[in-house]
């Protein structure tokens, strides 16, 4: 009678091992099929000489004198190096490094405790005792801290957001970043051949972009794009503004700034889908530097692997998920969708098919391409196979966009809490700060010491419209601690327990 087999074969374990099988069989075919055959050519050139060799070879028949065998054998090593310097001297022209960035830490003189702001709320909401209550649910699951900060304008009672007081907010961002990022890398304002500024609300004639260049004296042809209305997805669209210039101008270097001014963001109605930015939206702004010098290499943190745009369609529920609306009273105010959290999942969905195949191994593109092939022609049923991420990235950084956001996206993705980590902390410590929330994800995971060399980032970011964009860097260089920046001070704090529900 035959032996039981033991249980380690009708355990997890055996799926394991078929699974890590399979992918180094799939991800590593080429290697493993060309090698053997290298081989056994060596071998049998040992064993047999040329001669035998050139006997067996279908070319047996051709006669060649030694001169041209000699030209022809030149020419074609001629050829080989030719063609290998050209395509590796493309591809360092072409490549794009992220130098570093700097994020802007607010003063704590804007800080917004859980107290003050329902203080502030039931005076200025007193006109709209259920606005007040909604504020105040809402806050209690927005997943933010009590170190929040909003525009001094906010502070008021009632609040003033003006457009003079716009223009502070924004100055004191955008100033105080790039003050940061030139003390950071050594940048000069004369060094700065592109210059980018995307704010979604604040859009202000003369533009931002504008008073930067007045404000540090920047040369008379810098070339300077300000980006507007795209919302929080603005920070990986300017991204791919830069790429595409820095292509077409050789060295070169770009500056990007990633903010929302808030100031105007001070809804008063009663309309719920504009009340919930008050409760998620805080300062925030980034700077980044960016470059297409090879003396750069060195000095660089990452490299510029692939920037993907996709957008959902075009539905009215999707258009109307976050934009700038006026309800009937005349108030002004971000409209933000119950919905959201649905169509971000979508709009991923969409943008997985896009930058599976560029990031993914050959063994998760199989997978993926079998079982879409089954469902159009097998079973439509099929539950759809959702790539595994997680072997093409070893860093995720969500936009920040709240917590239900985040939760959908790590439930899209099947993602662990520490991959969502740094979006879960930079929403508790900074709030949703739009655009620039990306940023101070990557300063979370630098500021752990997690990032090293050869490490890949996906910045994942959501906005209007709606959009989905994607950003994926390469470390070139391992990021020493401790690192210069917003958590600088906190950092020793992070991570915390943050309740779905905070009772207040």
């Amino acid at each position: 009678m035959p032996q039981p087999l033991p249980y380690f074969w009708y355990s997890d374990k055996l799926m394991k091992y078929v699974k890590l099988a399979y992918e180094h069989l799939v991800n590593h075919f080429i290697t493993l099929t060309i090698v053997p055959v290298t081989l056994g050519l060596l071998v049998k050139a040992v064993l047999h000489g040329p001669g035998e060799l050139l006997r067996l070879s279908p070319c047996q028949h051709l006669h060649f004198d030694d001169g041209s065998v000699q030209v022809s054998l030149c020419s074609a090593f001629l050829v080989t190096i030719v063609a290998t310097a050209y395509y590796f001297m493309c591809r360092r022209r072409r490549a794009i490094f992220l130098i570093d960035f700097a994020c802007w830490k607010p003063p704590f003189t804007c800080r917004i405790p859980f107290a003050s702001f329902m203080e502030h709320s039931k005076l200025v909401l007193k006109e709209n005792p259920k606005s007040y209550e909604f504020q105040t649910r809402m806050l209690e699951r927005s997943g933010l801290g009590e170190e929040t900060c909003l525009p001094p304008a906010i502070h008021y009672i009632p609040p003033e957001p003006n457009m003079a007081a716009s223009r502070d907010e924004s100055e004191e961002c955008i100033f105080s970043a790039m003050d940061s990022l030139f003390e950071k890398t050594g940048l000069k304002p004369n060094d700065i051949d592109i210059l980018i500024v995307n704010c979604g609300v604040f859009s202000p004639m003369p533009s931002l972009t504008a008073m930067v260049i007045n404000k540090y004296k920047l040369r008379c042809n810098v070339k300077s794009y300000n980006l507007s209305g795209m919302g929080c997805s603005a920070g990986v669209i300017a991204i791919n503004l830069a790429r595409d210039l820095l292509k077409v101008h050789p060295n070169s270097t770009a500056v990007i700034i990633s903010t929302e001014i808030i100031t105007p963001n001070c809804y008063k109605g009663n309309e719920r889908a504009m009340l919930l930015p008050n409760c998620l939206f805080r300062m925030g702004g980034a700077a980044i530097l960016m470059s297409n010098r090879r003396s750069d290499r060195r000095r660089a943190k990452y490299r510029l692997m692939h920037v993907v745009r996709t957008h959902k369609g075009a539905d009215d529920k999707a258009y109307r998920c976050i934009q700038q609306e006026e309800d009937k009273e005349g108030n002004i105010g971000i409209n933000l969708s119950k919905d959201l959290k649905d169509i971000a999942g979508e709009a991923l969905k969409e943008n997985i098919p896009t930058i599976g195949p560029l990031v993914l191994p050959a063994s998760e593109q199989l997978l993926f391409l079998i079982n879409l092939i089954g469902r159009k022609i097998v079973n439509p049923r099929w539950k759809p196979y959702i790539p595994d991420f997680k072997k093409a990235f070893e860093h995720f950084c969500v936009h920040a966009g709240g917590p239900a956001v985040i939760r959908e996206l790590q439930k899209s993705l099947l993602l662990s809490e520490e991959h969502v980590e740094a979006s879960r902390m930079t929403l508790h410590r900074f709030g949703n700060t739009s655009s620039s929330s990306l940023w101070y994800e990557l300063s979370y995971i630098e500021s752990k010491g997690r990032m090293k060399r050869g490490d890949r980032v996906w910045q994942i970011a959501l906005g209007s419209g709606f959009k989905c964009n994607s950003a994926v860097w390469k470390c070139i260089r391992t990021v020493e601690t401790p690192v210069v920046g917003p958590w600088s001070d906190c950092i020793d704090r992070y991570p915390v327990h943050i309740p779905d529900v905070l009772k207040l």
